[in-house]
Formats: C-alpha cells, sequence, structure tokens
C-alpha cells in the first residue's frame, strides 16, 4: 500500500471523476467547456478547505493532457517558478498550478506576469481565501475567478464509496464490512470536506483489527472515534443532520427560546461549530434584519469569541447569541425587497439610467448631457430633493414594504413614507 494518504491517491484523473461541483463541470458549464474547446485560460479556483481545488486543477490538466507543474506560492522559492518557465520553453506551454495563490509575493508575480500575458504559463491557482480581498489585481485581471462550494453529504458519500471499492488507489483490497451508520457519519460530519471524509475512513480501515474471519468491522463508534463528532443518529428520535439544523434555525424564527437551545445542545453534542455558526449568522439577517440591525453584528461577534475558544466554552457566547435572536423581534423586509429587484433584473426590467445619475468625471461627459440635472440632495433641507433615481421603464417600481417590527425598523418606516408622500 502507497504510504501517501487515501485523499491524495483518490484524486480525479480527469474532470469526469471530479465529485461535485457541477456548476464548474457540469455538461455546458465554463470548465468544462474550457477543456472540451482545449482553450484553457488562467483561472483562480477559490473555496474552503477540502472541496477539491488543487484536485480540479490536475483533474484539468490531466484531461487536456497538457505537460503540468505543481508548485506552492510560499514554499516554493522564485528560482522553482523559473525552472518551470524553462519547461514550458521547452514543451510550448505549461500549466502552473499554484496553491496558496493569494501568498504570492511582489517578486513572484512581476516575474509570472509576463510569461501569463504571452500565454507561455496557464496558471491555475487556487485559494481558500475570497480573491477579491486577497489577490493582487495585477494577476486577478488576468485570469477567470471560479467558486468552489462545500460537498453535499451524498457527494461525500460518493467519494468513500468509490475509494472503499478501488482495489488499486483506494482501500478495496481490504476486506470491510462498515455500516450504513457509520458511512453516513463520515459523510456528515465532514461538513463537505472529502478530504476530512477520506482521512477518517483510512484511519478506522487501517486502525481497526481484523475479527476472526479475517474482516475489519467499522460500525458508528469507530466512525465517531476517527472523525472526532458524536453522530445525530445517537438522538432516541434519530432525527438526520439536516433536520436538526433546520429545527435549530426554524425554532429562532419561531421566537421559541427553549426548542432553539435544546436544538443548540444537540448541535454541540456533536461538536459541529461549522454549522453552528453559519446558522445563527444567517438567521440574524434572515429572520431578524432591520427589526433588531445590531443582531447580525453580535451574532458573528458571538460566533467568532466561540471559533477562538473553542468547545466546552464556545457554548457561552453561542447561548447568548440564541437567546438574543430568538427574543429579538423579527424582519425579513430588506432581503425580500432585494428580491423583487433582482426578479425584475433577472426578467430585463432594468432600463437606463437616467443621465443626471450616469458618471460625469471625465472629459466629454458634459457634451454627452451626463450628469448636468443631477441635484445634490445635501444643498437642501433636511438632506433631500426630489428627482427620479429609477431607470424610466420602471420608475414607479417599489420593492421595500416595511413593518413595524420593532423602533428601528419603525422610525424607517416612517422615513419612507414620508419621502413616498413627497414624490
Amino acid at each position: 500500500m502507497s504510504l501517501q494518504p487515501l485523499a491524495y491517491r483518490m484524486r480525479p484523473q480527469n474532470i469526469d471523476e471530479i465529485i461535485g461541483q457541477k456548476h464548474l463541470v457540469g455538461h455546458g458549464k465554463m470548465i468544462r467547456r474550457m477543456v472540451e474547446a482545449n482553450r484553457l485560460s488562467s483561472l483562480i479556483l477559490f473555496g474552503p478547505p477540502g472541496t477539491g481545488k488543487t484536485s480540479m486543477a490536475t483533474a484539468i490538466a490531466k484531461s487536456l493532457d497538457f505537460p503540468y507543474k505543481q508548485l506552492n506560492a510560499v514554499v516554493d522559492k522564485k528560482k522553482d517558478m523559473e525552472i518551470a518557465v524553462e519547461e514550458a520553453k521547452f514543451s510550448g506551454k505549461l500549466i502552473l498550478i499554484l496553491d496558496e495563490v493569494h501568498r504570492l509575493d511582489k517578486g513572484k508575480q512581476d516575474f509570472l506576469l509576463p510569461h501569463l500575458e504571452s500565454n507561455l504559463i496557464t496558471l491555475i491557482g487556487c485559494t481558500t481565501s475570497n480573491p477579491y480581498h486577497s489577490i493582487n489585481p495585477a494577476i486577478r485581471s488576468r485570469c477567470h475567478l471560479f467558486e468552489l462550494y462545500p460537498l453535499g453529504a451524498e457527494d461525500v458519500k460518493d467519494g468513500l464509496v468509490n475509494a472503499l471499492q478501488d482495489e488499486n488507489m483506494g482501500m478495496g483490497s481490504y476486506q470491510t464490512s462498515i455500516t450504513d451508520d457509520a458511512i453516513n457519519h463520515f459523510a456528515f460530519a465532514a461538513n463537505g470536506d472529502l478530504r476530512s471524509a477520506l482521512n477518517g475512513l483510512e484511519l478506522a480501515i487501517t486502525s481497526t483489527p481484523k475479527n476472526s474471519e479475517g474482516i475489519i468491522e467499522i460500525d458508528l463508534d469507530t466512525a465517531e472515534e476517527c472523525m472526532q463528532k458524536k453522530s445525530f443518529t445517537h438522538d432516541k428520535d434519530g432525527d438526520g443532520h439536516y433536520d436538526v439544523l433546520s429545527a435549530f434555525q426554524k425554532s429562532i424564527r419561531g421566537s421559541d427560546v427553549n426548542a432553539a437551545l435544546h436544538y443548540l445542545g444537540r448541535l454541540i453534542e456533536a461538536g459541529d461549530l461549522d454549522s453552528i455558526g453559519r446558522r445563527l449568522v444567517v438567521c440574524a439577517y434572515e429572520d431578524i434584519g432591520l427589526a433588531n440591525p445590531q443582531a447580525g453584528p453580535r451574532a458573528l461577534s458571538a460566533v467568532q469569541a466561540a471559533e477562538r475558544i473553542g468547545f466546552p466554552e464556545a457554548r457561552i457566547p453561542l447561548s447568548v447569541s440564541v437567546v438574543e435572536l430568538c427574543l429579538s423581534p423579527k424582519s425579513n423586509t430588506a432581503y425580500k425587497a432585494l428580491d423583487e429587484a433582482l426578479h425584475d433584473i433577472r426578467n430585463g426590467k432594468s432600463g437606463e439610467i437616467p443621465k443626471h445619475l450616469k458618471d460625469a468625471h471625465y472629459q466629454g461627459a458634459k457634451k454627452l448631457g451626463r450628469g448636468l440635472e443631477y441635484k445634490y440632495p445635501h444643498n437642501y433641507e433636511g438632506g433631500w430633493v426630489q428627482q427620479q433615481y429609477l431607470p424610466d421603464s420602471i420608475k414607479d417600481s417599489s420593492y421595500y414594504q416595511p413593518k413595524d417590527t420593532g423602533k428601528f425598523e419603525a422610525s424607517l418606516k416612517q422615513v419612507y413614507e414620508k419621502i413616498n408622500r413627497k414624490k
């Protein structure tokens, strides 16, 4: 058996073997179109750990049968990139897979840029960071950006089954008996991180002694130990992972503080801090919103505190946030208003931006009639003046429908209605 980790051995050899990410490699999607057209451009793959960024990069290179070299922007030196360029000159083209691309320093960046421009090097950068925040604009502007999403539990299960059946690169050479509860736990506890699930599976198989018949038996207890997380299937009513998360959020939305704390307890027992954090922040903005605008920043602070101190103390800031969210007034008016605006835009209701609102900070703008009739609100009493902002075709559209959910939104409603009366 190879000394390389199972997750490394099970990397896809072409884009057809990529698990998940159908929005990128599915039929008719952009990366598949690039590969099928044999016209790969430089790109940056970003997303959480374990979503398969480097695996996708190598699968793309192998699907195209292009020479490729894999480097790390932190560990590898400029000299390593110079060697890659020489290899590219020899072969005529090279795909450079660059992990931690957001850590690329100025010297390495300046060296790479002309070779990206000439298309001698095709860069596939991989990063867990948001490229709009962390990657130098000079590199970013020369690359297409593609976001990878955490895998669903079924996708992770597919990867686990493949590994169990593969006799060459996977664990198929072991005689293994694994229960459905165990494989489900590997999939759910990984929280979309296939690498984590495969690491857990490999640890379970290689550390479990064979029974009298020479078979390795993996049950739920073994899976829990190897993933260091308890399973939701230990709940006496058998609720699944997503059922508990759904009940948690709906209890907060319904202002039932006791139910929300109960489901929070289940999530804490499972050690699922990531899911708790995501749900709390989503609830704060989706369900509380303008009724208590400070709930969002406070929920985020509670999540960050919980992540900093870890369990068991993490339960303390989490409980504070859950109680506040449950007992806060509720409002979804802000994001519902945006959804209405998006609906119009996606159905072709956009129209021409009024000329007085267009950018006038360049020579010749006045000749085009741009910005000439714009009224600067601060020059008027109360900081408001009547003028049209929406395009003519939708000038009477109204998206925001305020409610009297609490003092903050009630005051917004008064201002909103006062402005509408003046129109």
